[in-house]
């Protein structure tokens, strides 16, 4: 889906992009803004001013700068670039827990809290199964019409399960209704913040927000001063690439090769890797007596169970992901190259940092490039990959792929024991539960598959298409 904010933040990636290549981008930054918000034109917030000033934040997300950052609201964008081209290589820190995603507090319109609200359509019927079913006696009648005390409501929802008129609605704001750990949260001035202590990094916040209001810290600029360095730099495609651009796979490494990276490969050749390593893992794991093992791909998942589900840990398998055994196959084939992984997932950025991917850049952002450059992925001859990976590998982008992998993997697995699986299809605020279920044996299941996003990958918060 296309939105008003998706669409800005495209635009913004082109423009981005094509300033770089022209060799203004330092000048053009602070006329971004303007450009895109112009005098004459319309403006999507009270005034052009406004919009401007988001627009300047989401400028410096994609300088690498989260809107924390910002000690000086007089600092000049070129200033930001100035500092970004010094920036150095990132290293591998197995021990950071800088989020990604950032509130841009002009962005975001302070949505007033969840509550659950009385509308004009209520007849004050003589039924009243609001009152009558609202289990903190919170609801009464007055002057014929249902009114809430709100120092008692729980906002249950109970009510506008029973109301006959559809009468009473439960409004919410999206992006705390999207985020499934409760990290979102309105400070004592009422400004939504994230706590990282909570934030898994799984972008649902990302993609709700409709006012654009949640920044992801990109790296799209570093990407492009590597290259344009001429350093020897290996672009890794995720799997949910053949669902986000037109044309074949192949075409598209040939589009991405002609951005001026060093070599193309597919994330996919890692899923291979996963896959062995998985199935071998999970055979030892029943062998040795243990009753479930959950899979490890996707880093959202991974950061729900170390955070806020510690004791879960000793299930979730130990087996890399495919992004860092497609690191590991890029480094043997081009020793001393930086990787970059491109796909559509947010959480990826908190992996790469501690497993010591170099650069993530999101689907969004690899649009960004192609069309800065006029790149046509439908008029790209093929890519002739060397080695092309097994289309089960290439499944693990959506929903029960990597089980469908496994299985097939475990055909010749010996024991005691038969791969009985389910799976989490999306993290929502039901998962925690259900984790807590299975562990405890209540659901059945030895071999569980957790995906962060509905559909898998190919749904994820930065993905062109969904």
């Amino acid at each position: 889906m296309i939105d008003g904010s998706v669409y800005l933040r495209r635009e913004l990636m082109i423009r981005f992009v094509r300033a770089f290549n022209d060799g203004t981008l330092e000048t053009e930054l602070d006329r971004l803004p303007i450009a895109l918000r112009p005098r004459q034109g319309g403006s999507s917030r009270c005034c052009i001013y406004h919009d401007r000033a988001v627009i300047k934040y989401r400028v410096m997300s994609l300088l690498g700068f989260s809107c924390e950052e910002e000690t000086d609201e007089a600092r000049t964008l070129a200033s930001y670039y100035r500092e970004a081209c010094e920036r150095p290589t990132p290293v591998a820190d197995p021990d950071s827990e800088k989020i990604p995603l950032s509130v841009c507090e002009a962005g975001c319109s302070e949505c007033p809290s969840s509550r659950v609200v009385v509308t004009g359509n209520c007849r004050g019927c003589f039924s009243r199964p609001c009152m009558y079913n609202c289990p903190k006696n919170a609801i009464d009648i007055v002057n014929q019409t249902s009114t809430i005390d709100y120092s008692k409501c729980i906002k249950c929802g109970k009510c506008v399960s029973v109301c006959p008129f559809h009468a009473i609605v439960k409004t919410t704001v999206p992006c705390e209704d999207a985020c499934p750990t409760g990290a979102i949260h309105k400070d004592e001035e009422g400004h939504t913040t994230i706590d990282p202590k909570k934030c898994i990094s799984c972008g649902n916040c990302f993609s709700k927000c409709p006012f654009s209001a949640i920044m992801e810290k990109s790296q799209l600029l570093d990407v492009l001063l590597a290259l344009k360095r001429g350093e020897e730099v290996v672009a890794m495609v995720a799997p949910a690439a053949t669902s986000q651009f037109a044309g074949t796979i192949e075409q598209l490494f040939t589009a991405v090769s002609r951005l001026g990276f060093h070599d193309v490969m597919e994330v996919a050749l890692g899923a291979e890797m996963t896959t062995e390593h998985e199935t071998r893992e999970f055979q030892e794991r029943m062998n040795a007596g243990e009753k479930l093992m959950t899979t490890s791909c996707c880093p959202a998942y991974v950061e729900l169970v170390r955070k806020l589900l510690p004791d879960f840990m000793k299930y979730v398998s130990t087996t890399p992901s495919p992004m860092v055994f497609a690191a590991q196959i890029a480094r043997a084939e081009h020793p001393g190259c930086k990787v970059v992984f491109i796909g559509p997932c947010v959480a990826k950025r908190m992996e790469a940092i501690r497993k010591g991917v170099d650069y993530v850049l999101s689907f969004e952002e690899l649009g960004g490039m192609l069309a800065g450059n006029n790149i046509d992925v439908i008029a790209c001859e093929p890519w002739k990959i060397p080695r092309p990976a097994i289309a089960i590998a290439r499944n693990f982008s959506r929903s029960c792929g990597v089980t469908e992998a496994v299985i097939q993997e475990a055909g010749g697995l010996k024991g005691d024991f038969k791969l009985d699986s389910k799976a989490i299809n999306g993290i929502d605020k039901k998962t925690l539960a259900m984790l807590k279920l299975y562990a405890a044996g209540k659901l059945p299941a030895n071999f569980l598959e957790v995906m962060s996003c509905p559909g898998g990958c190919v749904g994820g918060p930065c993905s062109l298409r969904k």
